[in-house]
């Protein structure tokens, strides 16, 4: 398995996406049409072959709306893990009692959205592609619109939580992947594939909610090529933290 993508819900969507564009010096590849069967426009965006999705709500009545009104504005929405065994992954939901809420299934993808109540924190994709490199939400033309000279991948993401390890236990079996303590905080350390383009599955990590928002993703993680660019574009937009992170769209990105 491997973090693929993570997606952020944003009340403008435009903004938020020129601002993350700016800061983390990506571009969007694609705006999925599909998207609209949720009632959201989105926006995606590839840091090496890891994305980035902003969606926004199109009217009223949609989910992502009311999460922004529930937490009290922009945040984190989705998180999409790649995995190869999708027979395997539905039987363990089943198993679980994991309620599937929307599923795809193309020549050369699928997908399974989890019920974020049966897992917590955020709404759970497992996706298979094939081939295993390639993303089909994406679109046709991600890889001409890469560029790695600032950012270069996305390498972790944070769910807060009360009940933090709760909540890292109940993703270790939805997940199949043991989950470790250290010093309090939790992990899952996804595998990833055996070949360069998926050398490295990325982390899930579990902490305490820190910002009184409830429970839900806090914050990713960026491998960049050039840190203090990235503190550059987000101090002159007044997103630097003292910490030397970046708050954008109701979450804070660690560069590393």
């Amino acid at each position: 398995m491997r973090l693929r993508q993570i997606a952020l819900v944003a009340r403008e969507l435009e903004p938020t996406v020129e601002a993350l564009c700016d800061v983390l010096g990506i571009e969007v590849a694609f705006h999925d049409p599909g998207v609209e069967v949720f009632g959201l426009r989105n926006a995606v965006m590839p840091l090496g072959d890891t994305y980035l999705e902003v969606v926004s709500p199109a009217g009223p009545g949609t989910t992502a709306g009311r999460l922004l009104e529930r937490r009290g504005g922009d945040g984190g929405y989705m998180v999409i893990v790649q995995s190869q065994d999708r027979a395997g992954d539905r039987a363990r939901m089943e198993q679980l009692g994991v309620r599937i809420v929307w599923e795809a299934s193309l020549d050369d993808a699928a997908t399974l959205h989890l019920h974020p109540r049966d897992v917590g924190g955020a709404i759970l994709s497992l996706d298979w592609m094939n081939p295993p490199e390639s993303w089909r939400w994406a679109g046709p033309r991600w890889r001409e619109v890469v560029k790695t000279g600032v950012t270069r991948a996305i390498t972790g993401v944070e769910l807060q939580a009360d009940d933090p390890a709760a909540m890292a236990r109940r993703w270790s079996e939805v997940l199949a992947t043991p989950a470790r303590s250290d010093g309090g905080e939790y992990a899952i350390a996804l595998a990833g594939g055996t070949s360069a383009p998926l050398a490295g599955g990325g982390a899930i990590r579990f902490g305490k909610d820190r910002d009184g928002r409830g429970e839900g993703v806090s914050g990713f993680q960026v491998a960049a090529a050039d840190p203090a660019r990235v503190r550059e574009r987000a101090q002159a937009r007044g997103a630097l933290r003292p910490d030397g992170s970046v708050a954008l769209c109701g979450v804070r990105i660690e560069i590393a």
